[in-house]
């Protein structure tokens, strides 16, 4: 409790000194004294530091859900893969040259063969250059053909990186009208997609990709199959 207090007031004591009007160099000394009586707090003060601002990103991503949890589960511009009409949605951010979103394929795969009554979400988010925008747009536009899901899931095993050439022959190996692929490409509701993933990506905090929000909890990162269990089955006890 000592330890703790000490370190709280180390990151108060600016604070207090600025408020009572004392100078610059007083404010160092005082501070440098803490230090050097306490040296292990300068190490508990910047994990204190760093709860606190995690707890605000938790706070600010919780409001961000509270506000934007329409547009999250029920986007209609956005693709849904498993049950449409399932109790619980998956919401995924992902980019077709993402090593762990191609290592998260199976998991997923794993989770709807577990729980058919799961909805996935997929926001298109393409971070990692021109050839994950490319995929994206040519995935999205396969819908107007039927082939999302048979095209998501042939992109997600690809063994090179997803660019033109090898997009285009993915689409060809499924069946796609690749002429009419490349025009649909550019409708307005493909820019408006990737855009809205953009938005909520960063009103939520993620950095990368594989990011997922199931339920109330946001779950940066690869995750395994058991672990989106887990998080779906307490947000079904939570509703």
């Amino acid at each position: 409790m000592k330890r703790f207090l000490a370190t709280t007031a180390l990151l108060m004591l600016p604070i207090a000194a600025t408020a009572d009007g004392m100078d610059e160099d007083r404010i160092k000394e005082l501070v440098l004294e803490a230090i050097r009586e306490n040296p292990g707090i300068v190490f508990e003060a910047a994990q204190l530091f760093e709860q606190q601002q995690q707890a605000l990103q938790a706070q600010a991503a919780a409001q961000v859900l509270d506000t934007e949890k329409a547009t999250l589960e029920n986007d209609p511009n956005a693709p849904v893969l498993g049950n449409p009409d399932g109790d619980v949605t998956v919401v995924e951010f992902f980019d077709y040259n993402c090593p762990y979103c191609r290592r998260v394929k199976p998991e997923m795969e794993a989770l709807l063969a577990a729980d058919p009554n799961v909805r996935v979400v997929y926001r298109e988010w393409p971070i990692l250059g021109d050839g994950s925008v490319f995929a994206a747009r040519a995935a999205l536009a396969s819908r107007n053909q039927g082939k999302y899901e048979e095209f998501h899931w042939a992109m997600m095993q690809l063994k090179e990186r997803a660019e033109e050439a090898s997009i285009l022959r993915t689409a060809e190996d499924i069946g796609l009208d690749v002429a009419q692929l490349r025009r649909d490409m550019n409708g307005p509701e493909i820019e408006e997609h990737i855009q809205t993933s953009m938005r909520l990506a960063q009103s939520l905090g993620f950095s990368g990709t594989p990011s997922f929000v199931i339920g109330d909890s946001l779950a940066p990162g690869l995750i395994q199959a058991d672990q989106m269990i887990e998080l779906v089955d307490q947000a079904r006890a939570a509703e």
